[in-house]
């Protein structure tokens, strides 16, 4: 896999990963610990697709 591809995995888990963090944050009323199950979460799959 080129360098541009996997640059472009990142960009492409990385906006849901912000948005999706304020989302959460927002839903659990400020509470942190779900933010970072989602972002943990998303980190893995993003993991999974860049060691391709």
């Amino acid at each position: 896999m080129d360098i541009g591809r996997k640059l472009g995995i990142m960009v492409f888990f990385a906006v849901p990963g912000i948005i999706g963090g304020g989302i959460t944050y927002h839903i659990f009323d400020g509470n942190y610990l779900p933010v970072f199950i989602y972002e943990t979460i998303l980190l893995l799959i993003a993991g999974t697709f860049l060691s391709k």
